[in-house]
């Protein structure tokens, strides 16, 4: 992982979406599992609906369509 000695991890919050963060990444689980991704950028789960917890699938979309289309106008 990093050194100290460089920059900080840039984080991006999203309303109703995933973290953003500038890669590579290790994420410690409850459990204590470690999940690490190499990739440039990775969006982190933070409503827990995806199947590829803890990297998001973008579940939270679809939870969010749904429920706009049963609200009648």
């Amino acid at each position: 992982m990093p050194n100290a000695s460089e920059r900080p991890r840039r984080i991006r919050v999203q309303r109703d979406g995933p973290l953003l963060i500038e890669g590579p990444v290790e994420v410690v689980g409850e459990d204590g599992e470690v999940t690490v991704s190499r990739r440039f950028t990775v969006a982190v789960c933070t409503c827990r609906r995806s199947r590829i917890f803890p990297w998001c699938d973008t579940s939270h979309r679809r939870r969010d369509r749904r429920r706009c289309e049963g609200e009648a106008g």
